[in-house]
């Protein structure tokens, strides 16, 4: 089982900041995986690591990402414990950040966050950044939205692509209607078919937020259990206590 930092390490500090993807990045030699983020176009079309398409919940702000220009989002803050609060960070500050540990062969999932609202170019933005890094080979690429995967598997024929959706069988459909996925994410809660359904499939599950911390044992998620059902790789919010 391959494990992954859900937004860097959730669990003990803020998702999809600094301090989160930092942390994770120092498990690398423990064997972790990857690390996975989301991104998102500001107002003037930066792109930007978060999750929600809102900052009410992880800033102390309030509105839409895409109302916002960069340095407006720089204003707000996310308080990590440290003496001074950090900022919605960059994909250019993340990439900064973990850039040696990627080229040492650490892994990055990159979520496009765009099934909501289908923020127009960002496919290419961050496949042309990720070209000027020469970090191909170390980034897989996800999302909801399976027209925005076959425009990412247009630009980078040899991608590595991960369906999302909250079912095995969802994911199978739109990676069969011909989204240009190689891989299936599903929620982990939501494999609805037999492993030998998947069984050719890289198959990245994805956990909840803070309302369902794992436990490595004696608790709802056995890692044992989840590769039975055909699950080759799990993103979890605590990626440290299984290491």
């Amino acid at each position: 089982m391959k494990i992954w930092a859900h937004r860097g390490c959730s669990q003990r500090y803020p998702e999809n900041t600094l301090t989160a993807f930092s942390r994770a990045a120092k498990l690398y030699e423990k064997g972790l995986c990857g690390i996975e983020l989301d991104i998102q176009l500001t107002r003037d079309s930066k792109m930007v690591v978060i999750h929600d398409e809102r900052i009410d919940r992880t800033t102390d702000g309030c509105g839409f990402v895409r109302d916002y220009t960069l340095e407006e989002l720089k204003t707000f803050h996310i308080h990590t414990g440290k003496e001074e609060p950090e900022h919605i960070p960059t994909i250019d500050e993340v990439l900064d950040l973990l850039e040696n540990k990627l080229r040492a062969g650490l892994l990055l999932n990159i979520e496009l966050k765009n099934s909501i609202y289908p923020y127009e170019g960002m496919e290419g933005k961050i496949t042309e950044l990720v070209r000027e890094r020469s970090l191909q080979k170390q980034v897989v690429w996800s999302s909801f939205s399976a027209s925005s995967l076959e425009k990412l598997r247009n630009l980078l024929p040899d991608a590595e692509i991960g369906i999302l959706d909250g079912k095995a069988s969802d994911c199978l459909y739109k990676l069969k209607g011909g989204c240009g996925a190689n891989a299936i994410h599903p929620f982990w809660r939501g494999i609805d078919v037999s492993a030998g359904k998947i069984k050719d499939y890289t198959v990245r599950a994805w956990l909840g937020g803070h309302l369902y911390p794992e436990k490595p044992t004696g608790g709802r998620l056995g890692l044992k259990e989840l590769e039975k059902k055909g699950i080759t790789d799990v993103f979890l919010n605590e990626p440290e206590v299984y290491l």
